[in-house]
């Protein structure tokens, strides 16, 4: 991106809740960036939802709050279209003082996942469905957005409409040229089941630039629905009777030679599918509070809902957790399900990739993939099923352990702990606000 003619620059690492945490600078400052003259507080990206320190967090205290040494990322920098002024976001990753990776950084956590399979020969694609709705603020509680051809506010549900699409043209056609500018695969675009619900695909690619773009795009569709008079929110569940927001991943595995390493020639997929699907299957439990990490989220995961409430996979079958969509065995690849949009990218990627890898290392095998209405099936294991057990399981597994660094475990669970005392203190009517556009 060519810096010449901006006048402000945003520094900004993420925190465990995907919220970009860093400073303003003038544009001039650009240069120094690569040596390390940005410092933040280490614990500045454990803080919690609300942006305050997690007590007894031995980040602030016991290092005396430390600053820890931001440098920019290989995703360079990126223009920020929602604001009138030439601006540009460069994202950051946080290093300790020596030059090690803080491993409370998400980025790093997935960095890491990849280098294991980066040692195997294996690079990581992924793709990821970013859902989200437009909506109303300006009241006691969420409402959905007007037309803009009437000025009415939309009243029902307009699933695959081409006509909410067009209605909101003038949005979209922002969104597609910001993303372009932010270098950002913007796919197709689709209006979901949900009042003012839609969806864009971005394309398959390296998957730390997914997540990468994953995390940009959030605040590039909350920046522009402001920009166009609205709001815009990834939260799991705006509306109590309406669709929720998911983000799906598609992922495979390519070798050295550009293989995929999924892909027999079969619609059975190989071997190491199968071991990368039980690798999934067996973290998604204890995994639950990455892919639902507010209390939010788990208004979204109920049964008939279109999210998964199970551990299960199946072939070409939208019930299920885990999916493997039909097609080109070259394009052989796994669908996770569970995620709300509300999730951080970067940990929701490390822990599926993650679990993956450690079911391909220990050559698990899953179960037979099954058939029908997944809801309607018995016996099958349960994700968490509140926000505080999350907590619990994902404190306590083991296998969570094997596969995210023990840092990055021990400030989540703090800091969600300390969320859930905190919402027990705030009036439930004005808990959406809290989540509005922060996740």
């Amino acid at each position: 991106m060519d810096l010449s003619n901006l006048r402000t620059l945003r520094i900004a690492a993420c925190d465990v809740n995907g919220q970009m945490r860093g400073k303003r600078l003038p544009a001039e400052l650009a240069d120094k960036l690569a040596d390390g003259a940005a410092r933040m507080p280490i614990s500045t990206l454990n803080v919690d939802l609300w942006g305050r320190d997690v007590e007894d967090n031995p980040l602030v205290f016991e290092t005396g709050d430390a600053d820890g040494v931001m440098l920019p990322t290989d995703r360079g920098a990126v223009p920020m279209p929602w604001l009138a002024t030439p601006s540009a976001l460069v994202p950051m990753s946080m290093y300790w003082e020596d030059g090690r990776p803080f491993m409370g950084d998400p980025r790093h956590v997935l960095e890491e996942i990849l280098a294991r399979y980066a040692k195997r020969g294996w690079q990581v694609m992924a793709a990821t469905e970013m859902e989200f709705c437009l909506l109303d603020d300006s009241g006691d509680q969420p409402a959905p957005p007007p037309d803009p051809r009437t000025g009415r506010p939309l009243d029902q549900q307009s699933v695959l409409s081409v006509a909410e699409l067009d209605a909101f043209d003038a949005f979209f056609s922002d969104l597609y040229e910001g993303a372009a500018a932010m270098g950002i695969p913007a796919q197709s675009a689709i209006s979901e089941a949900g009042l003012g619900q839609f969806e864009i695909n971005l394309n398959h690619q390296n998957a730390l630039r997914a997540a990468d773009d994953a995390w940009l795009f959030k605040s590039l569709v909350r920046g522009l629905a402001r920009k166009h008079g609205f709001a815009a929110t990834f939260m799991a569940k705006p509306y109590a009777e309406e669709a929720g927001n998911g983000m799906h991943v598609h992922f495979s595995v390519v070798d050295t030679d550009g293989n995929n390493i999924f892909d027999d020639g079969t619609e059975r997929g190989s071997d190491l599918l199968l071991n990368a699907v039980a690798g999934c299957l067996a973290a998604m439990p204890a995994s639950t509070l990455i892919f639902a990490p507010h209390a939010n989220s788990y208004d979204r995961l109920v049964p008939g809902a279109h999210a998964p409430v199970d551990a299960a996979w199946a072939y070409e079958n939208r019930t299920a957790a885990i999916r493997i969509p039909g097609g080109s065995p070259k394009a052989r690849r796994i669908e996770h399900r569970v995620a709300g949009g509300d999730i951080n990218p970067y940990l929701m990627l490390a822990v599926v990739l993650g679990a993956a890898l450690v079911g391909i290392e220990d050559n698990a095998q899953p179960p037979a993939p099954s058939e029908g209405n997944i809801y309607d099936i018995q016996g099958l294991p349960q994700l968490a099923p509140s926000w505080q057990a999350a907590v619990d399981l994902f404190d306590t597994d083991a296998m969570i352990a094997r596969i995210l660094p023990d840092r990055i475990i021990r400030n989540l669970v703090m800091t969600k702990r300390q969320e859930i005392a905190g919402f027990a203190d705030r009036p439930a009517q004005t808990h959406w606000l809290s989540w509005l556009e922060a996740v």
